[in-house]
């Protein structure tokens, strides 16, 4: 599966951890927008604040992602085995 779909033409801004991003491709994987801020998918999962939810919503790497106008991302750390 590619990583993101065609570019819509005008740009959204949106954040991941706090940190301001903008693309035309506003369909992109999971991995994709972690890449944006240098996060390895597979150390990391992202999800996406919505509304008042309390929790947000997670993503699996290759699901694809709408991204809105002002869209909210955090990334997750994934747990580290213990030896």
């Amino acid at each position: 599966m590619a990583d993101s779909t065609e570019p819509t033409g005008t740009p959204v801004s949106f954040v991941i951890d706090g940190q301001p991003f903008q693309t035309s491709q506003r369909r992109r994987t999971a991995a994709a927008i972690l890449r944006l801020a240098d996060l390895d998918p597979a150390l990391f999962d992202l999800a996406e604040l919505k509304g008042q939810r309390p929790e947000p919503v997670r993503f699996a790497a290759e699901d694809l992602v709408e991204i809105s106008q002002g869209a909210r991302f955090v990334s997750i750390r994934r747990r580290a085995d213990i030896a």
